[in-house]
């Protein structure tokens, strides 16, 4: 999902990106590069110009791995047929979200600019009612997914596009061999996955690779069971929503803090688990030291890419079992495309958006995408494998994640990493995580003048 961005470059970008909000948004990172070309804009999408190319460029700023090669390819085919040019402005995913809200409180925004979607991401973070044109009225609008649409609805208005692999959960991929090596089977509750790791931890080889080090990927642990805990305690999420409960009132989300602790502790992570980054996770797979990793369900491809030797149809898929869980989670949101309202070129950057969603470009997205399977919008042919139609096949009953449901979780997602990591590493109890989470939340509600936390 991360593609890497060498050191000086990062800091070069992050600099110009900054000073950039003084007026000049047409700087191009090193990874997004420029993409120039030239062409007739014949078929450029609803709101194509019929009188001829422009000479104009459409700025977008977007944080590391959300923009795909397919879709730059597609841009410069977008550019040949229109003469819009997109200029790609790439921010290291830990420097993204305060970058762009610099951007947006200055008033210098790029013409597109991503961010997750979610209704109180893109109402807290991004203001969109104020920062972000209304797209309602777009075709494509008909043709996504409506559970990601509902994700970028504010007061009946959509404000976003996503593109994204939203049903390709992030889950344990395992490794088929050393499963059957060990006589192991996938585990239907909490007990049976700490006695796998067990077995696999005294056969020599780690259980887990967990790449902490990224700041984001250890909070998939606890969030992604959400349905789990909705499940334990019946209409949890909608509480939650109204203020009638808060997470440290919940048993299940403990139970889950502290069996993932157990895990760590146990060893189960390794012993460098805080320092291994998520770029490492197909090279640490392939080589057999690891029999399991949290990761999006395409990593089985980049394993096979590291060593050709392991196959892809080598590994298997199961969901995260913690608190027992056995529900399929479902993440229908993603890095989603705004438009920013202060843009001189709003009419192009719909065209963009609509040339992107033409059903032709979305299946070439799809196809020439290693990292999805599918993508969230309908008439597409999918590329699921066995195993992911075998996975889908067991876990029959599926359920929101929590950040994609409950209001004020997702925007605080970073924060709520640094807490799970105090809590490895002993200065937090799990306790105070989910009181640090309920009290970031009134926070934000308090913002946002929640009438729920405000009555």
């Amino acid at each position: 999902m991360k593609r890497s961005l060498g050191m000086a470059a990062v800091v070069v970008l992050i600099m110009a990106l900054i000073a950039g909000c003084g007026g000049n948004n047409n700087q191009a990172s090193n990874e997004g590069g420029t993409n120039a070309a030239a062409g007739n804009n014949t078929d450029a999408g609803n709101t194509g110009n019929t009188s001829g190319k422009k000479d104009i460029t459409l700025t977008y700023i977007a944080s590391q791995g959300w923009i795909k090669d397919a879709e730059m390819t597609l841009a410069k085919k977008f550019e040949e047929e229109t003469g819009i040019r997109i200029d790609y402005q790439i921010v290291p995913a830990d420097q993204y979200f305060n970058v762009l809200k610099t951007k947006l409180n200055a008033k210098e925004a790029t013409d597109l600019f991503g961010g997750q979607s979610g209704q109180s991401e893109i109402s807290l973070n991004y203001n969109v009612e104020k920062n972000a044109v209304d797209l309602s009225g777009e075709e494509w609008v008909q043709r996504e997914d409506p559970l990601s649409i509902e994700q970028l609805t504010l007061n009946g208005k959509v404000y976003a596009q996503t593109i994204w692999d939203t049903g390709s959960s992030f889950v344990i991929v395992y490794n088929k061999q050393i499963f059957e090596k060990l006589g192991l089977s996938i585990p239907k509750t909490y007990e049976e996955f700490k006695a796998i790791c067990k077995a696999i931890s005294d056969s020599g080889v780690t259980p887990l690779y967990e790449p902490i080090a990224d700041g984001w990927h250890h909070t998939l642990w606890f969030a992604e069971p959400g349905p789990r805990y909705d499940e334990v305690t019946p209409n949890l999420y909608n509480d939650l929503n109204a203020n009638k409960k808060k997470f440290a009132d919940d048993p299940t989300m403990l139970l889950a803090l502290n069996q993932l602790k157990e895990i760590y502790d146990l060893g189960y992570f390794g012993d460098n688990a805080f320092s291994d980054t998520g770029a490492d996770s197909a090279a640490k797979m392939a080589s057999g030291q690891f029999a399991m990793t949290l990761a999006a369900q395409s990593l089985v491809n980049d394993i096979e890419k590291a060593d050709p030797n392991v196959k892809a149809d080598g590994f298997g898929y199961f969901v995260i079992p913690l608190a027992d869980n056995q529900i399929y989670y479902i993440n229908p949101g993603g890095p989603s495309k705004f438009i920013y309202s202060g843009s001189e070129h709003i009419e192009e950057a719909k065209q963009y958006l609509a040339y992107l969603a033409k059903p032709e470009n979305l299946q070439y997205m799809l196809d020439n995408d290693p990292t999805v399977s599918n993508l969230n919008f309908s008439g597409l042919k999918d590329k699921y494998n066995p195993e992911q139609k075998k996975m889908m096949a067991t876990y029959t009953k599926k359920g929101t994640d929590i950040q994609d449901y409950v209001n004020y979780v997702n925007p605080q997602w970073m924060d709520m990493g640094k807490d799970i990591v105090a809590m490895l590493s002993n200065a937090m109890k799990p306790e105070e995580v989910l009181t640090s989470i309920d009290k970031r939340r009134a926070d934000m509600a308090a913002v946002a003048k929640d009438p729920a936390w405000t009555k």
